[in-house]
This record gives structure tokens, sequence and C-alpha cells, in this order.
């Protein structure tokens, strides 16, 4: 059997696919690599179907161990590689052979890489999906170093390098965002304010949210909401007055109100941004 062996596992890194949408009425969430686009270039790249499992590290990368010779390559977040210690190129399919050891660094722009090899990582599938799901702790577990990861039979042809790897990241981050559906909740100076002002990225921010530090939203009503449904996306603000952005391993259901939702093509951005970036929304 191919496998891949966690030497160092990093701050966190873990399993992820597209996800297992449509289990909310069970309560779980999810999940899925934060970054699509970057996971689905990374499978691309090694001939992999854009559902394959991938390896999603958080800003200080992970060290690996292959135990064949493997096609890999890394997306993502911009950070440095070497296969035995050898720099080799980001964003493109690199042969590691038999026994080598893939470090992938800490990145130098973004947040999370991916690590994508041939033929998939093959976990065992939960409910669809081999991914790992940070609050529900559904799937595999966050990754330790010693964890051995099966792997699948390389499948399909790597692709070309047929564009540039190199991605822009405005600063400050522009998401564009509905209103509702409790945008009612609020005094119609609060979406004025949500859109018109700039925010800071907080350091508690992780794949379940992206807290946000800026200005308040002020609520209109002062009760509290029956617990309902979230969806990817939802900009819930709590007691708070500081806006929250679901992500994958968000809730299924909550209390606060959701004053709009983060349109899903500009998520990915969220999954790339550090504590103190700063994030402005825009009316879609």
């Amino acid at each position: 059997m191919r496998t891949l062996t966690v030497v160092d596992a990093g701050p966190q890194t873990t399993v992820q696919d597209r996800g297992r949408p449509g289990w909310a009425h069970l309560g779980v969430p999810r999940a899925g690599a934060l970054d699509r686009p970057a996971a689905e270039l990374a499978n691309r790249l090694v001939g992999n179907d854009p559902v394959a499992a991938v390896l999603e590290t958080t800003l200080g990368g992970v060290a690996l161990e292959v135990s064949e010779a493997t096609l890999l390559a890394v997306t993502g977040a911009e950070c440095p590689l070497s296969v035995d210690d050898r720099p080799v190129a980001f964003a493109e399919p690199v042969l590691a052979p038999a026994g080598a050891r893939l470090r992938v660094g800490r990145a130098t722009r973004g947040v999370r890489s991916y690590v994508a090899v041939a033929g998939g990582v093959q976990v065992p599938a939960v409910l669809g999906s081999r991914s790992t799901d940070t609050l529900a702790h559904v799937g595999p577990g966050v990754l330790c170093a010693g964890d051995v990861l099966p792997l699948g039979r390389p499948a399909g042809s790597p692709a070309g390098v047929d564009h540039g790897h190199a991605r822009s990241y405005p600063r400050p981050a522009v998401l564009r965002v509905e209103p509702g559906p409790r945008d009612d909740w609020f005094h119609a100076a609060a979406l004025v304010t949500l859109t018109r002002s700039t925010y800071a990225v907080s350091g508690d921010s992780n794949r379940v949210g992206l807290r946000l530090q800026g200005p308040t939203l002020e609520r209109s009503r002062h009760g509290e909401l029956p617990s309902e449904g979230i969806v990817l996306g939802a900009v819930q603000v709590p007691a708070s007055g500081q806006p929250l952005v679901f992500l994958h391993d968000h809730p299924t259901t909550g209390g606060y109100p959701v004053i709009g939702v983060v349109d899903p093509d500009d998520l990915w951005q969220c999954a790339q941004l550090r504590p103190g970036d700063e994030v402005r929304f825009t009316r879609r």
C-alpha cells in the first residue's frame, strides 16, 4: 500500500476534500477545504479528480515522508518547499522518490497551503467525505506526528502548468455580501456601517469562523432569536456587535441574528487572511 507518513504535523494540518454538505439537518457541518480553488488546482496538477482528498496546512507547514515514488503539488498560501532538503517548485508537479521527505515551510503569504498527492489521501470516508471537521469532530482527527495515511492509485495524467501560480491578495480584502436574512434586526445604519467600514481579522479566527474587529453593528431589536439554521458565509453579529463570517466548520444552527451572507466565490479569501489583515464588505 502506498502511504504518506506525517513526520511533523505543524500547527494544524487536516485532511480535506469538498466536504459533506447536505447533513445540516442532523447537526453535521459541511467541513471541506477553506480555499477550494487552491485545493482543486493542487489536485489538477497531479492528475487527481477535483474531489480527491488533500492536506490543508495552517501557517506553519508540515513535513511528510512518502513510501513510494510519488507525484505531489503544493498550492494556496505561498511557502518554501523542499524534497530531501532540496528546494522544489511551488504550484508545480514534483516527483518525490521513494522514502523522500517533503517539507512544506512556513507560509510567507496567506495562511493555508494544500498538499495534493497523486491518487489522493484515502482515509475512510464518513458521510461521503474524508474531511476533518474541527467543530463536530466528524471524519479523521487533526494530524499528529507518526500518522500514516493511505494513498489511492494514481488515475489521471498530471496537468501542465498552464498559468502562473501568483494570486492577487487585495488588502483590504473585499467580500461581497447579500443583505439578510435578519438584517431587519438591525438599525438601517448598521448595514451602511458594515459596507463602509474597514474591519481587522481577530487572532481567534479559525476554520469555524473569521472573527472581525471594528465598528459595532447596532441592533434595533433587543430580544433573542430562537436557534435557526446557519449557512456557509453567514455574517452573524453576536452581543458584542462585532461581525463573524462563518466558514466551513460552522455550527449548523445559531441564535444571533445574521445581517448578511458572503458570496461563495469570495470565501477563499477568508482562508488566507492573517490576524490584523483588513477586510471590507460591499453590497452584492
